[in-house]
Order: C-alpha cells, then structure tokens, then sequence
C-alpha cells in the first residue's frame, strides 16, 4: 500500500526545507565561493543552504516511515498579521526611525498569535529594541535614525 503524505506534516515541512535550502543554493551560485579561511560572497548562504537542504531530506525521510496523518488548517490570522508587520516595519523606518518601526512591528506580529498579552509583548519589544539598537547602532555603526530627527543617542 502506498502511504499518503499529503497530510504527514514532517513530509510536507521536509519538502519545504529542501526547496528553500536548493534555491539557497542555487542563487549563491552566481557569487564567488572562497575557502574557509577567506569566505567570499557565496560561500555563507550556500553552507546554510546545503544545511537547511539535508535537514529537510532527513525530515522527508522521518515523513515517509512514520505514515503518520495530522489535520492540517492553513493559519489565515498569523500570516496576514505577520505580512502586515513587515509592511509596517518598511513603511514606518524611513519615517518615524528605528524604535518605533520596531515597536509597531512586534505589536502587530504579537496580534497574530492565539494569545495577545500586552506586558509580555511589551517587554519583549523593549528587550528586543534595546539589542538591535545596540547591535546595529553602536556596534555596527550604522545610520539608523532612531526617533525621528534622532540618529544617535
């Protein structure tokens, strides 16, 4: 008998795995590769890429023996709030900076999802704003206007 994995969710994560690594992969063709020791270009999103292709190929595999079934319901909310907070996060950068993009940002992800508490998310955008401003700012140096009118604190 021949299994159906249509519905065997590690199949179906698996198959997507695998096309997202081997067009990794193929996109990072046109750029130089280099060794270890001197990366070029191509050399990071094809290891990642190649990576992220096996662990889709052992979870097909993990698919196929387990002939397991899962009631799969596409997630309409997450992926329209997800969607918006990127557009929202690339309309508002330019405009109002960094710290408020990211605020808008986090608040509209967090609506997506099954449970919306506002001092978790609250906290979380305040850590998670605090990192990127210090990891992209300060240390990368790079000129993000923070408030509007604000490019370093």
């Amino acid at each position: 008998m021949k299994p159906d994995l249509r519905g065997n969710k590690d199949f179906l994560a698996g198959l997507l795995f695998l096309a997202i690594g081997a067009g990794a992969m193929g996109v990072a063709r046109a750029y130089p590769f280099g060794t270890a020791m001197r990366m070029g270009s191509g050399y990071f999103p094809t290891v990642l890429g190649g990576i992220l292709a096996l662990f889709g190929l052992f979870l097909v595999i993990r698919g196929i023996q387990s002939r397991e079934r899962a009631q799969l319901t596409w997630g309409w909310k997450p992926l329209a709030f997800i969607t918006a907070s990127m557009v929202i996060f690339g309309f508002l950068l330019p405009r109002l900076g960094l710290v408020p993009a990211l605020a808008a940002l986090f608040f509209a992800a967090a609506a997506g999802g099954r449970e919306f508490r506002f001092g978790e998310v609250l906290a979380l955008t305040a850590v998670m704003t605090a990192f990127a401003v210090g990891v992209f700012v300060y240390v990368l140096k790079l000129p993000f206007q923070l408030f509007p009118g604000v490019y370093f604190l």
